[in-house]
């Protein structure tokens, strides 16, 4: 697979790292020549551009026609908006993948700006320091499809229908709107089966479309 990565910042380059171990077809763009040419020593196999991937003369010269994924990972949100609308809207790219520095600005990264899935680094952690904390709660982890559906993950407490009624996956019922996609439990993920039962401070991961929050609460939150 080909893919662009707009940004060499802390995490452009290790996205970019992460790629080529996965032996994919990397190009980075980082604007500023000089991070550029140390760039090109510490990532071997990786394609570094000296360019702006803002203009549509870099992002050109970059080949972004023929890219399968461009990674909009710099670390100002108005570039990274200004990369997913050219990569989409001037250059056709299938999937345009956008980081969110300031949680603020999640609600503009959306198909208007040619956003396929964006990643707000600000909001992953706050998800994480709720999911710390708040047994019993849903925890919203990743918005997915522009909003229209949702990674959400609960932890369950002794009292969630589903523990307290010691019922399995199938017994659940869940609707169509929400699907069980693992369950973490004593650190171990597990693979969830129509005859799983779940228990105290199960860790269950749940895809749901954005309006399903409370099919999930029915069933996993007392």
């Amino acid at each position: 697979m080909r893919v662009v990565v707009a940004g060499g910042g802390s995490v452009g380059t290790a996205i970019a790292l992460d790629l080529i171990d996965r032996h994919h077809d990397v190009t980075l763009m980082e604007q500023r020549s000089e991070i550029a040419d140390k760039l090109r020593s510490v990532l071997p196999g990786v394609t570094v551009l000296a360019a702006d991937a803002c203009e549509y003369a870099s992002l050109s010269a970059a080949d972004v026609r023929n890219a399968d994924v461009v990674i909009a990972a710099t670390g100002d949100d108005e570039d990274n908006l200004v990369v997913s609308w050219l990569a989409k809207q001037e250059f056709g790219v299938p999937r345009v993948i956008a980081r969110i520095n300031n949680s603020r600005n999640e609600w503009l990264f959306n198909e208007s700006w040619g956003v396929d899935v964006s990643v707000s680094t600000p909001a992953l952690i706050t998800s994480l320091v709720d999911e710390a904390v708040e047994v019993g709660s849903i925890i919203n982890l990743m918005d997915l499809a522009n909003g229209k559906m949702r990674l959400i993950e609960v932890t369950l407490a002794s009292n969630a229908p589903a523990v307290a009624r010691t019922l399995t996956l199938d017994e659940l019922r869940l609707p169509d709107s929400v699907r069980v996609v693992a369950v973490v439990r004593s650190d171990q993920p597990l693979i969830p089966s129509a005859t799983m039962r779940f228990l105290e401070h199960d860790h269950v991961i749940l895809m749901a479309r954005g309006d399903a929050s409370q099919e999930c609460a029915s069933a996993f939150v007392a």
